[in-house]
Formats: structure tokens, sequence, C-alpha cells
């Protein structure tokens, strides 16, 4: 199973395992696989303690950290405007809205003294860097822009401490981009993926972007919760599988436990490409939240990451009461891709990776003698 991708980064399988829970980074890298750690939600400091913890848990087995800094967000033009100053372009219309929704659905306020966090992510260059400064004091192989192409300092910072650069793109034009600010490993996420995502389907996408890009190894994202589905990306030219919404069910995954319930009754159906978590479309579980953002007579989401910071302490009453308020529950949803219809079991992320693999060498092996 051996693969380019595997040894540059000196890892087992081509699985690329991203996920927000340490733990289930540490289970992937050290079952073969790579784990990428998702950042941007954390602070420098947040930051620190988690490579902290996972250098030790891993020695020197391979691990990764995925950062976000899109082409284009509000305040970009300045440098990015710190919290207070991105206020000021949050309209009372959007605020009225989430104030209605939160009434409507009977979803209590924060505890007293308990504030929510301002909702300003590390979307910016600025922000990734400060992310970046941490990171080069520990020893991930691996940083990845998930949306856009990384700035140029990140690129070269990374490479001059020896870590390798990805970068997810929906386009092909996108992956030519990736390519020309001198990524190592381009990620081709398919329509069918969870979180941000665009319009081309893993099927089409994959092999117009190996195409665009070659020889720079290519991995494909989107749908891919099975070794099956591993082997036709496979077959599709790209050298290694990137997964995210197969961990989500994972023993180690510290899922919200309402949305595990949510994710192991869902079907294919029922996930959505919305903008009203992040301002930009992301596919996520269906839910009262997003349905009654995307109504017709709702206000417009606002561009990222304004959206995220109008929605911040919403999502955490949300997130805090769903166990016990009906409204709460028919609002919470998280990102997820369609591969949800699969994923109808809690299994140790160790297990999820063999599985791949055992079912990767099945495919293989049929395929052979149908060949013979």
């Amino acid at each position: 199973m051996q693969t380019r991708i595997c040894d540059i980064l000196g890892i087992g399988y081509p699985i690329f395992a991203f996920s927000h829970q340490r733990d289930v980074v540490a289970a992937v890298s050290k079952a073969g696989g790579l784990g990428v750690l998702g950042a941007v939600a954390l602070s420098p400091d947040a930051l620190d303690v988690e490579l902290t913890w996972l250098d030790e848990q891993l020695d020197d087995i391979p691990y990764g950290i995925d950062v976000i800094v899109p082409a284009h967000y509000v305040g970009d033009e300045q440098g990015g405007l710190d919290a207070k100053a991105l206020q000021a372009f949050i309209p009372q219309e959007q605020r009225d809205f989430v104030k209605g929704l939160m009434e409507r659905y009977g979803v209590p306020d924060l505890p007293e003294g308990r504030e929510a966090s301002s909702g300003l992510l590390a979307w910016s260059a600025n922000g990734a860097a400060s992310l970046l400064d941490v990171a080069l004091r520990h020893k991930p192989r691996l940083i990845a822009n998930a949306l856009g192409a990384p700035p140029p300092d990140m690129v070269k910072r990374a490479h001059d401490a020896g870590l390798l650069v990805a970068a997810l793109a929906g386009r092909p034009e996108h992956a030519m981009k990736h390519k020309q600010a001198g990524v190592d490993i381009v990620v081709a996420q398919g329509y069918e993926a969870g979180g941000h995502t665009g319009e081309l389907s893993t099927m089409v996408l994959v092999p117009q972007v190996v195409d665009a890009v070659a020889p720079t190894p290519v991995l494909a994202a989107g749908g891919i919760a099975c070794g099956r589905q591993m082997a036709a990306a496979m077959a599709l030219g790209a050298e290694g599988v990137w997964t995210g919404s197969v961990w989500l069910t994972t023993e180690e995954a510290e899922t919200h436990p309402v949305i595990r319930e949510k994710f192991l009754a869902a079907t294919s159906y029922d996930t959505v490409r919305s903008r009203s978590l992040t301002g930009k479309p992301a596919r996520q579980l269906k839910s009262t939240w997003n349905q009654s953002w995307d109504s017709s007579d709702s206000p417009e989401p606002l561009g990222m990451p304004l959206q995220t910071m109008l929605v911040a302490e919403a999502q955490l009453r949300i997130s805090r009461a769903a166990a016990t308020s009906a409204g709460a529950r028919d609002l919470i949803t998280y990102f997820v891709g369609q591969v949800v219809g699969q994923l109808n079991q809690v299994k140790p992320a160790r297990r999820v990776l063999q599985d791949m693999v055992e079912e990767y060498a099945d495919v293989l092996q049929r395929m052979t003698e149908q060949l013979s």
C-alpha cells in the first residue's frame, strides 16, 4: 500500500485523518495513518498544549496540523481586524434574527458569568502565522491550509523548518494556484465532503486535479469512509485519501452526545451545504438551524468571519442545552459529509483505519482476479 505519500511522510498507509480531537489524531497516527489536528478554533496557547500532548504520545510518529486562511474575508484588506472592530460590520437585522431563533426554540441563556468567545477564529494570515509559530516549536510533519492557497510566508517558513505543506482545493484552477504557491500535496475535495466544500463531486474533481498539478501528489477527499471508496479514489489517480467525517463517531471523538446520536441515525440525504455557520458554503447535518437561515424570508448569512462571530454565543447556548431542551436539540448541527449515512457504529479509530485497509486490499484482490 506504499505510495509516494507514505515514503515522503514516513507513514504506513496513505490515509489522512482530519479531526479537532487530539485523541483521534494520536490513534490514527499510531495505527499507521496520519492524524491531522484542526487548529483554527484554538488559541496559540491552547494549540501549544495540544501539540505538547501529541509530541509526548507520538514521540517521532508523524502527525499534522490544519489551519484556515481563506483567500478573501471581511477585513482582509486591513490585514485582519480585531473582534471589536469587526462587530461594527454586523447588521442589526442579523442580530435580531439570531435572537428570534433562540426565543422561538426556547434555548436558555448562558449561566450568569459564562461568556461565549468572540467567535473570531484564526482565519487571517496573521492568525495562522501565530499558530505556525507554535507548531514550529513542536514535531508536526505537515501543515495544511483548508481554504485557499497558503500565504507565501507560511510555505517558506514551513519548508525552512522541514515541514510539508498541503492545501485543499474544490476546483482544478484552485489546485493549480496551490501548486504555484509551492505546496507539496494537493487535496482534491469533492462536493460530498463535510465542512467547506465546492460544487464538483469527488469522482469528477480528482482526475482533473491529478492531471492539472502532475507530478505533485494528490489526496482525494469527500465521500470516503471505507476501503471501497478509497480504492475508487486511488483508481482516479490519487496517492492517498483525506478523511474527516468517518472519525466523528469513533470512540475517541468528543462529539457532542446529541450530535453523535443524530449522526448514527442519519442517512446520506440528511446533510445540507449552508452558509449559516461560517459565512461560506459548508456541508453540515440538516437541522432547524440551517433550514431557518436558508429559508426565503431569512436575512442573508454574513461573510466570513462575521457569520461565525454573529452565531458564536447562540451555538454555545444550543450546545449546552441540547441534552435537555427539545428546541436546542432541533437546532443543533455540526459539519459532516454525505458519508454520514454509512456511520452507524461507534468504533475505535484504530479499528476504522484497519477496516479501511483490509477492505481496500480485498478490492484490489478482487480486481486482480477479474483481470486474470
